[in-house]
């Protein structure tokens, strides 16, 4: 067959079987009684072989030696094209991020895209004071995607940047909530723990109902959060959390500012009262916890509250009764 023929069937070009014999990629050795090369069955199968070695990435270089090398081993040079294209791949995904996220800051104008890639930027600074500048001025000047701030607000450890992304983030509009809510299923604990509380600093009902499940969270301190947070936007199903929070001394005065909130509804300081009466009266929680009790019980209305007082003003515990016969005294009108 000659070239053209050979071009038409294989799919490769003239000009390039030409640039495979220069390289020495390609030997025909057939000439027609006009000089022309012949190419052999043989020959076309080597160019097929070619070009499937071609489409897994491997240079014209590499496909010589594994064409004519007998020795040659694909493994390291296909496990290097492996990483290879892991890293390219990582690479075009970064960048197509950050397309989408200038993109999606909709940018009337140049300057506004390059304020956009510049604040992107910043947020990825090793800086701590660049990321925390750029979350501060991403409010007023080009406004960063929404994607990105949540982005950046679960992987902070710095606590001063975290706070500055997260006071961003809580005036950023429609979106964050539901993208920190994915954040409490990550396997980092940390993530999760800085999902909770972004969450508990967006304002809005969406906030609130991304929150409820995580009053069930197999992570303590996201329930604990979770809790508080919803305990002071009047949401009942806190109530025993943020109970077992006094118990254990942990956040105990912001869950019992929490309940004090929750009270301000006579139906749930009802069932406030009931669930600290409960812990006081099973599993004969220790003297400290007794006295946190107490006080949450203080700032609960109501008749069992008073009572739940009463009978710790008799207290075994002689600063648990002290405490309770003080607090009880407070209730009393005039």
């Amino acid at each position: 067959m000659l070239i053209g023929e050979v071009a038409r069937k294989s799919g490769v070009s003239a000009r390039m079987l030409r640039h495979y014999e220069s390289l020495g990629l390609l030997r025909p050795r057939g000439r027609t009684d006009s000089g022309y090369r012949e190419y052999s069955g043989e020959d076309v199968r080597r160019i097929f072989h070619i070009e499937s070695l071609r489409s897994v990435g491997l240079s014209l270089r590499e496909i010589g030696r594994a064409l004519d090398d007998p020795g040659f081993t694909p493994a390291a040079l296909v496990g290097d094209l492996i990483r290879q294209t892991r890293e390219r791949i990582a690479a075009e995904t970064e960048l197509l991020t950050r397309l989408r996220r200038v993109d999606a800051a909709d940018p009337a104008r140049w300057e506004d895209v390059l304020q956009v890639v510049a604040l992107l930027q910043a947020l990825g600074s090793t800086s701590a004071d660049a990321r925390q500048r750029a979350a501060l001025s991403s409010v007023d000047a080009v406004s960063v995607p929404v994607e990105a701030l949540v982005e950046a607000v679960l992987s902070e450890a710095d606590p001063n940047v975290a706070g500055a992304l997260r006071w961003a983030l809580a005036r950023s509009g429609d979106g964050g909530a539901a993208l920190l809510a994915e954040g409490l299923g990550s396997p980092v604990a940390a993530v999760r723990e800085r999902a909770v509380r972004s969450l508990g600093e967006m304002p809005g009902d969406e906030a609130t109902a991304k929150l409820r499940p995580a009053l069930v969270h197999p992570d303590l301190v996201v329930r604990r959060h979770a809790a508080l947070t919803l305990g002071t936007r009047g949401v009942a199903d806190a109530v025993p959390t943020l109970i077992d929070m006094i118990v254990e001394g942990q956040y105990d005065t912001d869950a019992a500012d929490a309940l004090s909130v929750l009270a301000s509804d006579s139906g749930t300081a009802d069932l406030i009262a009931a669930g600290l009466v409960d812990r006081l009266a099973t599993g004969t929680p220790e003297p400290p916890a007794r006295g946190r009790l107490a006080q949450a019980l203080a700032a609960v209305p109501g008749a069992a509250a008073a009572r739940a007082l009463g009978e710790l003003s008799h207290d075994e515990d002689r600063a648990v009764a002290l405490t309770a016969a003080y607090l009880l005294r407070l209730r009393e009108p005039g």
